[in-house]
Formats: C-alpha cells, sequence, structure tokens
C-alpha cells in the first residue's frame, strides 16, 4: 500500500503539528528524525540497535546502492528490508544530492546528470527515470524525486532555469513510478528567493505527490537564510501530507523546522560527529577528546536513557576515541542518534499538551546555557 498520513493534533500556537505515517513495515510518529543508512547500513550500528533507539523510519541512498552492490542483487534478496533484515519503514533518497557534488554544472541537461563515479572514475548518466527506477527495484516505503540540488549562492536566473527543470525531472519520474506498494515524494527547490520557493511549491504539489520535501537546505547557507526557504515555500504544501525537511539535523534547526509545521527530518551529522567523537548533550555540543573529560566517569547525558549513557562514561569513552576504537564511534553514534530521536519523542508530546513553544524556549536555553 502506499503511506497513510494523519494529522492528529495541531499545536495552538504555532504550525507544528503532530501526526502518524503508516507503511508496509509499520507506523511512526511525527514529527521524526531518520537516521542515514546510506549504503543500507547506519555506520557502526545493527539492527537491533536501531530498535533499542526507537528510530521510527531510516533513509538508504539511490546513488550509492545503485553502484554497489547495485539495484538488480537488491530485488534478487527481495527488497532492500530483507536485504539487511531491517522490518522497519525506509525511505530512499533519488541520488540527486551526491550526483550534483560529484558533477560540473556543464554537465547537467535536460537528459539527467554526467557524472564520474567516485569509486573507479567511470563516466556514469543518471536520469529522473533511472533514479525512479532504481527505487522502484530497491522497494522502500518512500521513493524521492530526482531533483537539482543547486548549489548556494546562486543566480537568480541559474536557480530559475533550474527550478524549471526540476519540475520537468519530477514529472518524468512520476510518469515512470510503477511500484504500487512505494509513495513517491515530490521535492521543492528555488533557494533563496521566495517567488522561486513559492512557485516551485505550487507546480510541485499540482503534480499531486504522496508526500512533499523541501530541498536545496542547508547547503552552505546561514541559519536565517535557511529558516526563510522554508517559510517561502512550507505555506503551500498541503495540510494532509506529509512535509519532509532534507539534510537537517541540529536540534536547533529541527526545533525551527517543527514550529513551522515540518513532520520528518533527516542528516549524516550525528553519526559523523560520533566518529569524531563529538556528542550532543543537553547543554550543547561536546568533543569528549577533551582533556578534561579524561578522568570524568560520568554519563555523556545524564539524562539520554540510550545504551551509551546507561553503562559507559566520559572517561571510557574518551579512551576509545583516542585509542581510535570502534566501539567509541559505535557508542557515541548511538547516543547521538537516540538524543535526536528522543528529542522529536519530547516535541510530540509538546505539541500535543499545546505546550511547544515553551518546550522550545527551554530546551534552547539550557542547550546554549542561557
Amino acid at each position: 500500500m502506499k503511506i497513510k498520513y494523519q494529522l492528529l493534533h495541531k499545536d495552538k500556537n504555532s504550525e507544528a503539528r503532530y501526526g502518524t505515517i503508516t507503511t508496509n513495515y509499520g507506523t511512526f510518529e511525527t514529527p521524526i528524525f531518520m537516521p542515514v543508512g546510506t549504503q543500507a547500513t547506519v555506520k557502526t550500528l545493527d539492527v537491533r540497535d536501531l530498535k533499542e533507539i526507537n528510530a521510527g523510519i531510516i533513509l538508504s541512498n539511490t546513488y550509492h546502492l545503485w553502484l554497489r552492490p547495485g539495484e538488480d542483487i537488491i530485488k534478487k534478496a527481495g527488497g532492500l528490508h530483507k536485504f539487511m533484515n531491517y522490518n522497519g519503514p525506509i525511505l530512499t533518497d533519488s541520488g540527486g544530492f551526491q550526483v550534483f557534488s560529484l558533477a560540473n554544472p556543464r554537465d547537467i541537461s535536460e537528459e539527467g546528470v554526467t557524472f564520474k563515479s567516485h569509486l573507479n572514475g567511470d563516466k556514469l548518466l543518471l536520469t529522473p527515470e533511472k533514479s525512479i527506477t532504481i527505487q522502484n527495484k530497491l522497494d522502500s516505503d518512500i521513493a524521492m524525486s530526482f531533483d537539482e540540488c543547486a548549489p548556494y549562492p546562486s543566480t537568480y536566473e541559474y536557480m530559475k532555469n533550474s527550478v524549471e527543470r526540476t519540475l520537468r525531472w519530477a514529472k518524468r519520474g512520476k510518469d515512470v513510478h510503477q511500484n504500487k506498494n512505494q509513495s513517491l515524494f515530490g521535492i521543492v527547490q528555488g533557494g533563496e528567493f521566495e517567488d522561486l520557493r513559492a512557485y516551485s511549491a505550487k507546480e510541485t504539489v499540482k503534480l499531486d505527490f504522496d508526500g512533499y520535501s523541501i530541498g536545496g537546505t542547508s547547503v552552505g547557507e546561514d541559519k536565517e537564510t535557511m529558516y526563510k526557504m522554508i517559510d517561502y515555500a512550507i505555506k503551500y504544501l498541503p495540510q494532509d501530507k506529509p512535509r519532509y525537511l532534507m539534510g537537517v539535523g541540529e536540534p536547533l534547526d529541527i526545533l525551527e523546522g517543527v514550529e513551522r509545521g515540518v513532520d520528518m527530518f533527516d542528516c549524516v551529522l550525528p553519526t559523523r560527529l560520533a566518529r569524531h567523537g563529538h556528542a550532543f548533550t543537553r547543554t550543547g555540543k561536546i568533543n569528549i577528546k577533551n582533556a578534561k573529560y579524561k578522568e570524568d566517569f560520568t554519563p555523556v547525558d545524564k539524562e539520554c536513557d540510550c545504551e551509551c549513557c546507561k553503562h559507559y562514561t566520559k572517561a571510557y569513552i574518551r579512551h576509545l576515541i583516542i585509542a581510535n576504537e570502534t566501539l567509541g564511534q559505535r557508542l557515541l553514534s548511538i547516543h547521538n542518534l537516540r538524543f535526536l530521536i528522543k528529542l522529536t519523542e519530547e516535541i510530540r508530546q509538546s505539541i500535543k499538551d499545546d505546550n511547544f513553544l515553551t518546550y522550545k524556549s527551554n530546551f534552547i536555553n539550557k542547550y546554549l546555557k542561557k
């Protein structure tokens, strides 16, 4: 079946909304943060860890799975869920962000994008049709349209042409989408330009996707510009379908997105930070490699309920990170992901209580140590 979104409650004092999304592999509540499992694995975690941290849905990447092991192998395995032994909802992104980071502007044509593989330098072409066909074979619960994630900053003229092309690509992708059990989301672009964001949103909605994403944020712009990008687009997205802010995973940005009516978030940030010894805490990010934690026998975050914080100390994890032991990266990854998932759990409760803005203010004051 296609996903089913239910809007269950709106906060009385903001656009924040609480809902549920039902898929073939279960129901999850929104707002939600999605761990990123780029290559059919969330780095250093297994499926039992994902269950333990209460991950509602995870994300995998079309580009990387196309290159290896290949979509046909995953299809032979019975789809992505069976291939990675994950019995929960999965969203696959289109590969657009990765492809455009490897391509030059001259490599973008109406047909698609020509670029060199980051693995062996082979010349490749990814088109809207190819991206959707790959995702059909991966059999994720939610597939994403193939769009151009234009660089920031871009000129108005460049962005206008990019938005028009993304809309044409969205229609082409939708026309070849054949997996009846998979939902397809459209993506709104437009950079920092209010009229282009509005136009992109309105025209994308006309194509009648199962959900809508706001793309082209968190690509180098300042925070205020990012929040304006959300504001410019989200007012035109329907209330009865999910809204997804792509590539955003800072706690404060999640709160800002929720206040504006966003339901879904994803980012590689929590696991990337963990691999470098950084951790989220209620009083801000910390670098566990700092010497002051050498004899600190307290949890990373006393308010966290993850396995890392329940059983290990900063001193031990610092030792593991300094010694380049994988367990240290794994424990911090578990913690950082659980931190963001727990944040969205608390956000959902605050929305149900019509208390989101108070929760947001209290969280920010503590996080920034005001």
